[in-house]
Order: structure tokens, then C-alpha cells, then sequence
């Protein structure tokens, strides 16, 4: 006998292959597993593209072994609700791709010999034999891999649309981007056959001339548009920097705490990374030279320090400047979110101050635009910029060239200006609304320290433990960054918080405020 075809729920359609099969022309008992089939009227997918999916799926994970007979074309087709024909085409497409035969007389049977990529994953249902498989016998990664996949990452975010306390993201409630569409839609009119061919690997001309013009002005230092590399974003131009210029085993001074991103792309490298203790007045350059005299580069956010805040003073500018110098070594300069101050001077970049050629000057659109548009920029020393253009033929190419039009255009007619003068404002009520919401709610559990500068503040945190605290805050649907996340040497941590203050209106920060103090209570409790 064989089972019933089909048992309906919940537009789920359950097909019983018949429980005879046969195997090279003999005839064994064999129970099969009911087949699950999803059909939905309103879906995306045509009808014979869902019923080809449900049995293929029914294969891969094990429901139907090789040697299963399925049920006749017609009898899908009237279980299913849908014609012979759409049937006949779904079962034609599983016999051609390999996972059907037919057998004269007597039927359509799972493929005893199933194609090559049919999977083999733990806890994912079974072999083509029908038996669960074994532990996965791929080589091992590299320790540059290995390391890779296990370095922290920093923040953790929560699933869904900014939330309070978020670090890195922007106002992006307030970008303008119905103008930005004009822009993309304006260059998309306009463009011809050759924009749509490869493009320059330094980036789009009038971009990078845009960019330069910009730094000069905001930035304090002198460039030229040749000098200047478009990157897919800061990461990538990290990435990139660190690979060309480093060897494995070659030493990187690092700050303590310092950015995730950066520690990633060094350990991408090979590189040993050096931790450097950060104070008042930045990355100690004397704890540096003492610790690896001999390193190859520095990574460094000297005008607003990743996570700290702190700007490096000039006299440790200079001194980092000598002693590069003498020891031939770079100097990475992530300038990540300078653009935004709050009564206080714009420092002028470390670029600025480079007469030796050894600051490589990286920025970004993420903080200053959205995080979603990908691009960054590298300001490289006369006689690099060729060489990191070479290098980044390898990753990408180039990066998208209508996006970098549609950028050049926002920065070529005041758009950018503009929108920079009004995030300033934005940030500066946003900050306000979080240092007296902090105040009201959290009195002296946490106190902010000074922000003149960025998107973040720094909060000391009394009488909890700040990594409960953020797992607490986690619960109540908070993005609460504990410092030690920042840190190489956990034990030197700094019992602090870090908050994000830019990517919600401030009411939303003062409720967050609020349930912020509600997970510091309860951390206490535990």
C-alpha cells in the first residue's frame, strides 16, 4: 500500500512518496518520509519554481533518500492545486539538474548518484546514503584567518533601526536625501557608454579633486588631488595600507584602547601589534619606542582618540613625527569624525604637520554622510599613491562610479558644507539632551566626561560592572559599548561606557536615559 498523498495545514502541502522503491530492479520495503511542499498564491516565486524548490529541498535535507519514488506528475499536480504541465516542468528541471530519475514503467525515484554539490553539513539532515554526516573535513584557515575570525568586534548592535546610545552611525533621520536622489537621478540621465566602463582605480578625477579642495580647507594641510585614492570606505583603505606596506611579523604600534577596525586590519596583515597606553595628551611616544623601537607603522586618531576622545597634544605630534623619521616607519592618521566640534578650535590634522612624507591620511563619508555610501579616502605621500592604486586593483578595481559623481556634485555645489553646518547644530542639542538626561536619571553612577569633538561620549560608571551593565541595557533594547570592548589588555580597562549620541532625536536619549539607569540598578543587584 501506499501512503495518502497529501495532508493540508497552513498552505503547507505534505506529499507521501509511496513506500515501494526499487533498486536496480528489485522491489524492498521502504517507509518514506512525507515530503513538505509550500505553495503560497501570492508569492514571489512561480508555482513550478515553489514545487521545484520544496523537492529539492526534501532531497538535500534528507526527508527523501536516494531511491525514493515520488508520486506521478498528475498526482502532484492535483494534490497540489496546480496543472499537469506546471508539475511535469519542476520534475523535468530536478531530473535534468540530477536529483530525479525516471525509471521506465515503474516511476520518478530520488537519483542514486546525486549531483556534486549536494551538501554535507553537520546537523543539516543527511548524506545521499541517507546517514548523518561526519565532522567536516575542510582545511584549516591561516593564522592570519584564524585570528581574523576571532577578533573582537567592538560595539554590538542590536537588530532594527537606530536605537539610543548607537556608536558610528550618524543622523541619518536628518541627511537629505530626496536631494540626493535628484543627484543620482541627474548623473544616471546623463551618463554615457564609456561611464559605463572600468573606471580609474585612484577614483573618479572630479571626486578626488573635490576631496582635496575640502581637507585643504577644513583639514588644515596641503594636497593635491594625486595624491588622493577613493576607497570602498575607511576599513577598506585600513585594509589596504596595512597589506602593502607591512610584511607578517613586522611590529605595529597600536593605541590602548583603540579602534577594532584597525587591530583587524593589522592582524589581516600578519602584523604584531603593539599596544600603546593612551593619556591626557594621546599615544605616549616615548612608552612606544621603548616598547618596539623597531615597528614599521604607527595606527593613531591623534585629533579626536577611538574611544577616548582625547586630542594628541602637539608636542607628542612632533615627537611622533622624529621619531618615525629616524626609525622608517609610517604613520596611519585615521581622522574619523573631526568634522564635528562643539565650542572649541578645529585641530589642525598630523598631515598637516608631515614634511617627511610618512602620514598617510585617512577619511571617511560614513560619520560625515551615511555608512551605507562606501566610500572613504586616502591622502597618500608623494610617490605611495601609485603604488596603494596598484594594490587596490587587486581588491575592487574601482569603487562604484555613479556614487562617486553623485558625491563629487554634493560636495562641488555646497551640499556638503551645508550639511556639515547643520549636523553640527543637530549633534550639539543631541549631546546637550544626553548629558542632562545622564544627570537626571543616573546622578552619580555615571558621569560624562567633556565631548568637544565627534559623535560619542565617554561616561564613568560607579557601583557596576560596565559589561553587565551593557548586557542589562541589551535587554531594554539599548546599544550600551563597555570600554573594555576597546581594549588589548582587558585588565587595564577603564570601568566606562561608551555612548553614542548622534543617531536618535533627543527625546529618544532621554528615555534611553532613563531605562539605562533601570539596567545600572539591576546590574548592581546581580
Amino acid at each position: 500500500m501506499a501512503l495518502p498523498l497529501a495532508n493540508r495545514y497552513d498552505g503547507i502541502r505534505r506529499i507521501a512518496p509511496t513506500d515501494i522503491t526499487t533498486r536496480g530492479g528489485a522491489v524492498h520495503g521502504h517507509l518514506a518520509t512525507s515530503l513538505l511542499i509550500r505553495i503560497r498564491s501570492r508569492a514571489h516565486a512561480t508555482l513550478q519554481q515553489q514545487m521545484y524548490r520544496g523537492i529539492r529541498r526534501a532531497i538535500l535535507t534528507g526527508a527523501a533518500v536516494p531511491g525514493t519514488r515520488l508520486p506521478s506528475s498528475r498526482a502532484l499536480a492535483d494534490d497540489l492545486g496546480v496543472s499537469r504541465t506546471t508539475a511535469v516542468l519542476a520534475l523535468e528541471q530536478l531530473a535534468a539538474e540530477g536529483y530525479l530519475a525516471s525509471r521506465r514503467g515503474a516511476g520518478t525515484f530520488v537519483a542514486d548518484d546525486l549531483p556534486d554539490d549536494f551538501p554535507s553539513v553537520p546537523g543539516r539532515g543527511r548524506t545521499r546514503t541517507g546517514r548523518h554526516p561526519g565532522p567536516p573535513t575542510q582545511p584549516p584557515l591561516s593564522r592570519r584567518g584564524a585570528a581574523l575570525a576571532t577578533a573582537p568586534e567592538g560595539a554590538e548592535r542590536l537588530a532594527g533601526p537606530p536605537r539610543a546610545f548607537r556608536i558610528g552611525t550618524p543622523g541619518l533621520d536628518l541627511f537629505p536625501i530626496a536631494l540626493w536622489q535628484r543627484l543620482i537621478t541627474r548623473r544616471l540621465r546623463s551618463a554615457t557608454a564609456a561611464q559605463l566602463d572600468y573606471g580609474d582605480p585612484a577614483g573618479l578625477r572630479a571626486l578626488r579633486e573635490a576631496i582635496a579642495g575640502h581637507v585643504q580647507m577644513a583639514r588644515g594641510t596641503q594636497c593635491s588631488a594625486d595624491q588622493v585614492v577613493v576607497v570602498g570606505g575607511a576599513q577598506q583603505g585600513l585594509d589596504l595600507i596595512c597589506r602593502m606596506l607591512l610584511d607578517p611579523g613586522e611590529r605595529a604600534w597600536m593605541e590602548e584602547p583603540g579602534y577594532p577596525g584597525a587591530r583587524s586590519a593589522l592582524l589581516g596583515a600578519g602584523a604584531r601589534i603593539v599596544p600603546v597606553r593612551v593619556d591626557a595628551e594621546g599615544l605616549d611616544v616615548g612608552a612606544g619606542a621603548r616598547r618596539a623601537g623597531d615597528a614599521r607603522l604607527v595606527y593613531l586618531t591623534p585629533s579626536h582618540q577611538y574611544p577616548l576622545g582625547v586630542p594628541m597634544s602637539l608636542r607628542r605630534r612632533l615627537a611622533l613625527l622624529r621619531w618615525a623619521g629616524s626609525a622608517r616607519a609610517w604613520i596611519i592618521e585615521d581622522d574619523y569624525d573631526s568634522e564635528f566640534r562643539y565650542g572649541t578650535r578645529p585641530i589642525p590634522c598630523l598631515h598637516g604637520l608631515d614634511a617627511g612624507g610618512r602620514v598617510i591620511y585617512v577619511g571617511s563619508f560614513s560619520k560625515t554622510l551615511f555608512p551605507a555610501l562606501r566610500l572613504g579616502f586616502l591622502i597618500a605621500p608623494a610617490g605611495l599613491q601609485e603604488r596603494l592604486v596598484a594594490g587596490r586593483r587587486v581588491a575592487d578595481q574601482h569603487p562604484p562610479a555613479l556614487d562617486q559623481a553623485a558625491l563629487a556634485d554634493f560636495i562641488l555645489d555646497g551640499h556638503f558644507a551645508r550639511h556639515l553646518r547643520r549636523m553640527r547644530t543637530a549633534y550639539r542639542e543631541r549631546l546637550d539632551a544626553l548629558a542632562a538626561a545622564v544627570e537626571r536619571y543616573c546622578g552619580d553612577a555615571l558621569r560624562l566626561r567633556p565631548v568637544r569633538t565627534g559623535l560619542h561620549a565617554v561616561a564613568e560608571l560607579a557601583g557596576a560592572d560596565a559589561v553587565k551593565v551593557s548586557r542589562e541595557a541589551a535587554r531594554r533594547g539599548l546599544e550600551v559599548t563597555p570600554l573594555t570592548a576597546y581594549y588589548a589588555q582587558r585588565a587595564r580597562a577603564v570601568n566606562g561606557l561608551v555612548l553614542g549620541f548622534a543617531a536618535v532625536r533627543p527625546d529618544v536619549l532621554a528615555r534611553g536615559a532613563e531605562r539605562l539607569a533601570g539596567a545600572i540598578d539591576a546590574a548592581r543587584r546581580s
